[in-house]
């Protein structure tokens, strides 16, 4: 079956968005200054889909949604029936009488690119570091509060994050850590598992074409940054070429750059070391256990020594969204403590969904694996959008996968 403690976990997430200077500041004019006081400022009236959205009426539906996600994100289809929990998709179909149009991507890249091209989707599924880059390039609508009540469900630990403070842009759909899969026995795993199993030469020459990276410029490259003793979040032009060359120099032993069926090739033995997300490693695992056969005993999971990313999901709705009634509408579908749970259950990844909590099963709540112990989050980082660097890394990877 399946496997947080309390949400402990996410301090170093919060940390940052809890600081500020106090409101409580009073100033006094100097002697003999005249005092003035400062016109009030309005703001501009909102237009265009701001506008639509602004008005959209709780519960209100203006047409089918087009929903841009990543790759088995949601349980739909055969993959809910296969997890044995509700199929998401249809379920919101037939509460609200509308078609949703489901399109997947593998990468923040890819949907940011699809994004600034002007594509009509209605909800996105941006990360942490996304949702800022895309605050900053006016590519998010606001949200509606009046549309949005569930999120009031929302652990108190994701009601104020650093990438969009009060939550106005984005709600937070999961959280998880990027971290290593691996064939038991593949690899020495007794003193914890090192990043030296990829990025080393001797200590992976043994499983040389059977290793995968994922296809992601800010995780893979966080990886190889994690391993050189750097932050993943670093502006060092030095650190990242450095890690771009050791990104370059690995590919020769690697079988992929691949961030849509990673996991699968773990368990179909086309790899034996992959780098990838906790849940998909975790959910794998699971659907190919039987009563005969647990995958736990042939596969693990592991956050390696030098540390790794930690990453929260969002929902946000795009300015080039048609339909940003049924988008609101949507956000809030996902935000139910049922709903949020099933999530958690099918995806094996941890929700920011305090009202969920009594509906995940008690494995979940209790896996380290889904929600790391205090000690391990103190090793992972949190990505940050890094403003006109993000290019630096973009092309240092391009450069590196060659």
């Amino acid at each position: 079956m399946r496997r947080i403690t309390i949400l402990l976990a996410v301090l170093a997430l919060v940390a940052a968005a809890c600081g500020g200077d106090s409101d409580d500041t009073t100033t006094t004019a100097a002697p003999g200054a005249t005092e003035t006081t400062a016109a009030p400022t309005t703001e501009a009236p909102a237009t265009g889909v701001q506008a639509d959205a602004d008005a959209c009426v709780f519960g209100e539906t203006d047409g089918e949604l087009f929903l841009y996600n990543w790759t088995g994100y949601i349980p739909t289809g055969s993959l809910a029936e296969e997890f044995e929990v509700r199929d998401l998709v249809v379920d919101f179909e037939e509460e609200f009488g509308v078609n949703v149009t489901l399109t997947e991507y593998d990468s923040n890249e890819v949907m940011l690119a699809q994004i600034d091209a002007g594509v009509g989707y209605d909800v996105v599924v941006p990360s942490d570091y996304m949702v800022s880059q895309m605050i900053d390039a006016d590519l998010l609508v606001k949200l509606n509060p009046a549309m949005v009540p569930n999120m009031a469900n929302i652990s108190d630990l994701f009601s104020n994050p650093p990438y969009d403070p009060g939550n106005q842009f984005s709600a937070p759909y999961q959280w998880g850590t990027t971290g290593i899969g691996y064939q038991y026995g593949s690899i020495d795993d007794e003193n914890g598992v090192s990043w030296a199993v990829i990025f080393d030469p001797d200590v992976s020459a043994a499983n040389t074409g059977f290793i995968s990276l994922l296809d992601d410029e800010r995780e893979t490259m966080g990886s190889a940054l994690k391993y050189l003793g750097y932050s993943l979040n670093t502006t060092s032009e030095a650190e990242v070429d450095e890690a771009a060359d050791l990104i370059k120099a690995t590919k020769d032993r690697l079988a992929a750059f691949n961030s849509s069926s990673y996991w699968t090739l773990l368990t179909t033995g086309e790899t034996v070391v992959a780098q990838g997300w906790n849940g998909d490693f975790l959910g794998e695992f699971d659907r190919i256990s039987t009563e005969e056969y647990d995958a736990y005993e042939e596969y693990g999971y592991a956050i390696p020594n030098e540390g790794s990313a930690a990453w929260v999901d969002t929902m946000a709705i795009p300015t080039s969204a048609e339909h940003p009634c049924t988008a609101q509408t949507f956000i809030n579908f996902m935000l139910g403590a049922e709903v949020g749970a099933e999530l958690t259950n099918y995806n094996y990844y941890a929700s920011p969904n305090k009202a969920a909590e009594e509906f995940i099963y008690p494995e979940i709540l209790e896996d380290p694996s889904i929600y790391p112990l205090p000690e391990t989050m103190e090793i992972l980082e949190f990505f940050e959008d890094l403003g006109d660097f993000n290019t630096y890394y973009a092309d240092a990877f391009s450069a590196a996968k060659g």
